[in-house]
């Protein structure tokens, strides 16, 4: 296994795409599964995951009036996922109208990998980055420490 440290990861954020396995699984659905991924790399922080649209049972997926705006990639808009009684509120999100620089982000869509019953990259599941405002994958070959926890947020 080769290590990974958030800490190289650059800023502003990369986006490049990876061929690994990314599953995500609620309410015993799989709500996404693809090959066909980009992620989102920054420093200090685990990747991020963004799905292409056609690999995302999007049936299962229900818009919010939410929306918020990052320095680097712009407007995001959030959905919640609905699989029967189960409900993970605005879990989802997606960059409406990427900046330039991260047009590669357009139609795909992000999962909170704590809201989830359960993330995998390559099989393997994924510990969620701390704290209730990124989306990070945590894997095994990840090394921090990692921005989310308290008092991380001004890092």
């Amino acid at each position: 296994m080769r290590l990974e440290s958030v800490w190289d990861y650059p800023r502003p954020p990369r986006v490049e795409p990876t061929d690994q396995r990314l599953e995500v699984v609620f309410g015993g659905i799989t709500i996404a599964d693809t090959r066909r991924a980009v992620r989102v790399l920054e420093t200090s922080h685990p990747p991020a995951y963004y799905f292409p649209a056609e690999d995302v049972a999007v049936e299962y997926l229900r818009a919010s009036p939410r929306r918020t705006v990052c320095e680097f990639k712009g407007l995001a808009g959030y959905w919640s996922v609905v699989v029967g009684e189960h409900t993970a509120r605005e879990a989802v999100w997606s960059y409406l109208a990427p900046t330039e620089g991260y047009r590669k982000l357009a139609g795909r869509f992000s999962f909170y990998p704590g809201a989830m019953e359960t993330c995998r990259v390559d099989g393997e599941a994924v510990t969620a980055q701390p704290g209730d405002f990124y989306g990070g994958w945590i894997t095994p070959e990840l090394v921090g420490p990692f921005k989310g926890g308290p008092g991380t947020r001004g890092w």
